[in-house]
């Protein structure tokens, strides 16, 4: 699994400064390199671990300009961060076994389920009636397909994942391990006698192509209609996403967040962990939040930074927060000014 650094350099578009022949065979973190591995400087702040660092090959940007020598091969990309996704795909790709499309024996797929071309799946994965599997899909073992749900071609549901019937979902999605898709929203409602009557949840959850959903995420079906996740969104672990929701395309969220009922998100967010949204909100495209706000209202302009809970303007929070730090210094001040004021006649 050894590239050469001139590889490299074609493989992310970048040009090489130093020796093209020498080998790599892992990447690792600047502060922790060796010989042999690929490093990346995409935040100047660790600049200095650059002089320091024995990696053989360390990626930076086009405009960098090394203030000590260094011994390492240099290749400049335009975007360091891309350049490394590409990369780590390049080496997973290395270190990933090959498994063969089959049907284990002791999994189990009803008669009337369809199964496409290059399919593979794994013991004690069960695959209802009328459930539809296409080309190239990957169910690993104890993973649970409910009756009529459709799975795209190359799509990879890993161990112990549960799709609850009618769910579709997309090409070339990937869901980690214990996740579920389509359990029933929270729908209850209020009786006289202080009880809650279950109300049926009849939708379903839609998950259009290349998504990522990370373990043990749960999102609900809707009451009606569908719970809605749209192309290339990225959801991390530990996420709770209500029922009738919709996520946008290309928006990514981070763990434990937690969406209730009928939001929506607009396309590229980028929503940070332990977020929490209220119900029936609209969150407008390119929205960014910071983590462990609470979102209570809407966010109707685009591009807007909110901090807090409740949430605010970004800038606005941060100097509310230094403000807050002050606060005791401020008080002191308070009470000199008030004390001069009262001895005034």
């Amino acid at each position: 699994m050894k590239v050469k650094a001139s590889q490299i350099a074609q493989l992310v578009g970048g040009k090489l400064f130093g020796d093209p022949d020498v080998w790599v065979s892992k990447p690792a973190k600047i502060e922790e390199g060796s010989p042999g591995s690929i490093s990346f400087l995409g935040n100047m702040k660790y600049e200095s671990y650059l002089y320091s660092c024995a990696s053989s090959v360390i990626l930076v940007a086009l405009d960098f300009e090394p203030k000590q020598p260094i011994t390492a091969t240099l290749i400049k990309v335009e975007d360091v961060y891309s350049s490394l996704a590409v990369l780590m795909q390049h080496f997973g790709q290395l270190q990933q076994t090959v498994l063969p499309p089959k049907i284990a024996a002791q999994a189990y797929v009803h008669p009337e389920a369809q199964i496409g071309k290059g399919v593979r799946i794994d013991a004690f994965a069960y695959v209802e009636k009328g459930a539809i599997i296409a080309d190239n899909a990957v169910i690993y073992p104890h993973c649970y397909v409910g009756e009529s749900v459709e799975i795209g071609e190359e799509t990879i549901l890993h161990s112990g994942v549960k799709i609850y019937r009618a769910c579709q979902i997309g090409n070339r999605v990937i869901i980690h391990a214990n996740t579920v898709i389509g359990s029933d929203g929270f729908g209850f409602a209020p009786q006289s006698d202080g009880s809650y009557k279950k109300i049926p949840q009849l939708g379903n959850v839609i998950i259009e192509n290349e998504v990522e959903i990370g373990a043990n995420t749960v999102i609900d079906r809707a009451t009606m209609n569908a719970t809605l996740i749209e192309q290339g969104v990225k959801l991390d672990n530990l996420i709770q996403v209500a029922h009738n929701v919709k996520i946008g395309k290309n928006t990514v969220m981070a763990s434990q967040v937690g969406v209730a009922g009928s939001t929506q998100i607009g396309a590229s967010c980028m929503i940070g962990g332990q977020v929490g949204f209220a119900g029936h909100l609209k969150i407008a495209n390119r929205t960014k939040i910071q983590a462990q706000s609470g979102i209570g209202q809407s966010v109707k302009k685009e591009d807007t930074a909110i901090w807090g809970s409740p949430a605010i303007d970004y800038k606005k929070y941060y100097r509310c927060a230094i403000v807050f730090k002050n606060l005791p210094e401020l008080q002191k001040q308070v009470d000199k000014i008030q004390k001069i004021l009262d001895k005034r006649p």
